[in-house]
């Protein structure tokens, strides 16, 4: 089997492409309304603490991926259990990503064309990245991350005509609870959700890399986030959780004289990168799971069938683009057991029988 190695860049680029995701056209911590761009600080927040467990994790198990660490730290029964849990959360959550982009492509730019064709399109494209391997995944994203971050630098700065300050107050005229409840949802959506990058990060190159990539990604992909849910405020007010996609509509408002309009095209080619980084990295996790249960010798084999059968899932999974927004309030009571619980238990049950479990590692 062909050994793949990812350099930190590359890992720090796929951390913030992952978090960046659907976010970036979706919108975070809507309920909250004027207030969403706190409620995003609170949700990277409260992320910090779980990233570094998911690094240390990865840490003491070097070489090793998240499905052989639950084998190990569980057992070999009750191990098995909880890797068919995360294999179908990196499948669901790929198909949610999958749906979100062709619901995005379907109501905004091609209403005609059958939704099947375009999230097949990016399934397409997923498959072929995970069957070229974690290092073409990593290339390619360091890759396009300039591009991402020099669009979005341009158009917040070509925004600032459109901003109006007065939007953001009154700061918490409903609580801090609504606050504190979206700031919740924003670390399950999307800050958390890069629990599945431990299924990936065994190929990093120094056992000291972990922490570095997770609180880089973090922190980039958390700062970009803050500053667009905060123009998006500046420019939509309280009524930007009337709408299904923010973003895309707060850039649409952007006009420089009779030259410069439609900059709302940039936001599709920026969430098509996102949404290519993560269901990859989706399909990916899904099929080193794959790769674990079965004893399978390589985890590409199974690449195109669950690629598949993904693109299938998000045509099925929800009716209609109100759904879609009714499901993100689910899903966020629906990760805590993988997002929080478990790795909680499997950090603490890591640092206290580590010693004994690698060496019995080692042993066989």
């Amino acid at each position: 089997m062909m050994i793949e190695k990812l350099n930190d860049k590359e890992a720090i680029c796929i951390t913030t492409l992952f978090i960046m995701g659907s976010t970036l056209i979706m919108g975070i911590g809507g309920r909250a309304e004027n207030n969403s761009w706190i409620s995003a600080i609170l949700g990277m927040l409260f992320a910090l603490p779980m990233v570094l467990i998911y690094s240390r994790i990865i840490s003491i198990f070097k070489g090793k991926d998240l499905f052989e660490i639950l084998e190990l730290v569980f057992g070999k029964f009750i191990g098995k259990f909880i890797v068919v849990l995360y294999i179908g959360y990196s499948f669901l959550l790929g198909s949610l990503v999958v749906r979100n982009f062709g619901e995005f492509v379907d109501t905004l730019g091609m209403p005609e064309t059958p939704m099947f064709v375009i999230n097949f399109t990016l399934g397409l494209v997923c498959v072929i990245a995970v069957r070229l391997g974690i290092e073409t995944i990593g290339r390619a994203c360091a890759y396009f991350i300039p591009l991402v971050f020099f669009i979005l630098i341009n158009v917040q700065i070509l925004a600032i005509p459109e901003l109006h300050f007065d939007y953001i107050k009154p700061i918490m005229y409903k609580g801090f609870m609504p606050v504190l409840q979206a700031g919740y949802y924003a670390f399950s959506f999307p800050f958390a959700e890069t629990v599945i990058l431990m299924s990936a990060f065994f190929t990093l190159k120094s056992k000291k890399s972990a922490r570095k990539v997770y609180l880089w990604g973090l922190f980039l992909a958390g700062i970009s986030i803050v500053v667009l849910t905060l123009r998006n405020v500046l420019i939509l007010g309280n009524s930007i959780d009337m709408y299904y996609f923010p973003s895309y509509i707060a850039v649409g408002n952007i006009s420089v004289g009779n030259f410069l309009q439609r900059l709302e095209v940039t936001v599709v080619f920026v969430f098509a990168i996102g949404a290519f980084a993560k269901s990859s990295m989706c399909l990916f996790s899904a099929c080193r799971g794959f790769q674990r249960l079965f004893k399978l010798d390589d985890y590409r084999s199974v690449a195109i069938q669950v690629g598949l059968l993904m693109v299938y899932f998000s045509i099925i999974v929800y009716g209609n683009i109100m759904e879609m927004k009714e499901w993100a309030e689910i899903y966020s009571y629906y990760v805590i057991p993988v997002q929080i619980v478990i790795p909680v238990i499997l950090w603490i049950v890591a640092e206290i029988r580590k010693k004994s479990i690698l060496s019995s590692t080692n042993c066989a």
